[in-house]
């Protein structure tokens, strides 16, 4: 038997009909509410609010579930490589061996860029934040693909821009910190992968290779496969209400890349770095900011805790916080903000007023010590952040466009301005 809802209003009764997702997850229709009831439903920040069905990513924030089409993350990171996440967050399954090394020669193919867009690099004040470069850039790359602009892009045309994206935004990235620190552009190299060839371009020089290291291109494939996709985030929702306009992919994922860009989602490993530091740089006291964050009259918080889905611990972060400690182990590093990291998060598990709150280590909270032992510079984790992001952005964006239930995203408001006035003249005001 369907399952129905009621909400009654001023005395007259609605049914709707509940809908069943394959994890058990339920969701009222309100599709014909409004039209019915004359009402809509208010939701400020649309946490209990569904905008599409998806076939991508399930997350169960209770109990610290992820996984993409169905495979569990742990899984995933622990045997998967990035370009094969890619294939699956993209194409909805495992590529066979032979699906696999065409999916990845194609980043080969697509890694250089355009003369033209060389000359984009030349005009970038070298002090901006490359999140804000990142955009402009990934949206300029329309203008150089006109044939991939269609408002209905073939599957075959929608290959083709994926892999534009996810081979371009390395080349792009690498690039954007050669120009803030003054240094030569380095190019693509046809027999390196996926992540060695971004390690390469981002710390090459004309005169010496950068030494490959292991540890550090298995570190870095595992936070990029654990940042491919989370569900309807605020970026990747962004993409998808750019792309109900049609909107082309670039523009699309351009659009994430700056709603990435704050400090409340990609910005955010940033932010638990300049914690760090700022613990470290006051003595140590872990116990003192512990307080401030517990401190109602004060608006400290601490950066890393806590999730506005998990209310679990982040399978992510437990992932995270063991290829920290190998890659640290493995290259035999000491950082002071490794330890301050470790017995803060101890700390805080031991408080009960986190605990109750359900503020539990994020991904956030060690992956911005990974990306500082490999060199990154602070500025560039958020971009690092949209570079394991893009497969998820391009699966949603070519499920929306391949879905015919999907209609341009129309939010609706409750107006609390004022009631209607006439206009007064400026003589008279």
């Amino acid at each position: 038997m369907e399952e129905k809802a009621q909400i009654t209003v001023n005395g007259q009764t609605y049914e709707l009909p509940v809908l069943t997702g394959t994890e058990n997850e339920k969701a009222i229709d309100i599709i014909t509410f409004r039209k019915d009831s004359g009402c809509i439903m208010l939701d400020y920040g649309f946490g209990n609010t569904g905008a599409c069905q998806s076939a991508i990513t399930f997350l169960d924030g209770e109990k610290g579930i992820l996984r993409y089409r169905g495979i569990p993350i742990e899984q995933i990171a622990r045997n998967s490589t990035f370009v094969e996440t890619a294939y699956l967050l993209i194409n909805g399954r495992l590529p066979t061996q032979a699906e696999l090394d065409k999916f990845a020669k194609s980043f080969t193919d697509h890694a250089a860029l355009h003369d033209g867009m060389l000359n984009f690099f030349k005009g970038y004040p070298k002090d901006g934040h490359p999140m804000g470069l990142l955009s402009a850039t990934v949206c300029s790359l329309s203008g150089y693909y006109p044939e991939l602009l269609k408002p209905e892009p073939s599957d075959e045309e929608i290959d083709i821009i994926a892999a534009e994206l996810l081979s371009k935004v390395r080349t792009i990235s690498a690039y954007m910190y050669k120009k803030s620190i003054g240094a030569d552009f380095v190019p693509p190299r046809a027999d390196l992968r996926y992540i060695p060839n971004f390690l390469h371009m981002m710390f090459s020089t004309k005169d010496k290779d950068y030494s490959m290291n292991d540890a550090v291109v298995s570190a870095l494939q595992a936070l990029f496969i654990l940042h491919a996709d989370h569900e309807q985030n605020c970026s990747t929702s962004t993409v998808r209400l750019i792309g109900s306009s049609w909107a082309n992919l670039f523009a699309s994922v351009s659009g994430g890349v700056c709603a990435l860009w704050g400090p409340l989602h990609g910005g955010a490993n940033q932010k638990v770095v300049e914690m760090l530091e700022e613990i470290h740089d006051a003595g140590g006291d872990i116990q003192k900011f512990i307080n401030k964050a517990k401190d109602p009259k004060d608006n400290y918080r601490l950066m890393g805790f806590g999730h506005r889905v998990y209310k679990n611990f982040d399978p992510r972060a437990t992932i995270i916080k063991e290829r920290c400690h190998q890659l640290f182990e493995t290259l035999g590093m000491q950082d002071p903000l490794l330890d301050l990291a470790v017995k803060l998060e101890a700390a805080v598990l031991k408080d009960d007023y986190f605990a109750e709150r359900k503020l539990y280590p994020n991904v956030d909270f060690y992956s911005g010590l990974i990306y500082k032992a490999i060199g990154i510079p602070t500025k560039m984790f958020p971009v690092l952040f949209a570079i394991g992001r893009m497969p998820g952005w391009i699966a949603h964006w070519k499920e929306m466009k391949t879905d015919p239930r999907s209609r341009i995203g129309r939010p609706r408001q409750i107006y609390t301005g004022p009631n209607v006035r006439d206009y007064v003249p400026i003589e008279k005001r």
